[in-house]
């Protein structure tokens, strides 16, 4: 049986407002619905690569009680964040960061972390992935002409590997591309195999 199959009672609950992760999770054959809920962004400074956004998809996962949904529900929460020379590298406050973001990132090879919590009435189980991406060196009108034409202010790192930057600018990706835009599709899914 196929996980759409076995997840055809379920009541499937993605607690996210991406886009790209509303796409990726369709991808998958999988019924579900949108639901979302506020929660501070906050975490441990000590804190290193995928334990952050392990530990912030959990956080979010703690304001869903599946039983408020029926007896079986499936929520599903996620974080993404950049991570270069030992320092995270989050979403751009405006314009001048995201160039800023994107200049750091620039000739360099960063890692992309997703930490996944998939809570079940029964279960909460949490994972992440990695990705390597590096890019070329991009100069500063590239950047800028990415900037104002993408506006990426809601992409962890100033940057969406599916738009131009990524096509243009991408030279290698060691691990799932689906990662890097937020949701690592093929891990979901078997993770998801696991707890079913």
């Amino acid at each position: 049986m196929t996980l759409p199959e076995k997840l055809k009672d379920y009541r499937v609950i993605l607690a996210s407002a991406s886009p790209r992760r509303h796409s990726l999770l369709k991808g998958l054959g999988i019924d579900f619905e949108v639901v979302v809920r506020e929660t501070r962004e906050t975490f441990p400074e000590h804190l290193q690569r995928e334990e952050i956004p392990v530990y912030l998809a959990e956080l979010k996962s703690a304001a869903y009680n599946p039983d408020e949904f029926g007896p079986k529900t499936l929520v599903i929460t996620a974080d993404t964040i950049v991570w270069l020379d030992g320092c995270i590298i989050g979403k751009p406050e405006n314009k001048e960061h995201a160039i800023s973001l994107l200049k750091q990132l620039s000739g360099k090879c960063h890692e992309v972390y997703t930490g996944v919590c998939l809570k079940t009435k029964k279960t909460i189980h949490c994972f992440h992935a990695c990705s390597k991406v590096s890019f070329r060196t991009l100069s500063d009108e590239e950047i800028l002409w990415y900037v104002n034409h993408y506006q990426p202010f809601d992409k962890a790192g100033a940057y969406g590997a599916q738009e131009w930057i990524g096509f243009a600018g991408i030279e290698h990706i060691e691990g799932s591309f689906y990662n890097v835009m937020g949701l690592p599709t093929q891990k979901l899914y078997v993770e998801l195999e696991k707890i079913l």
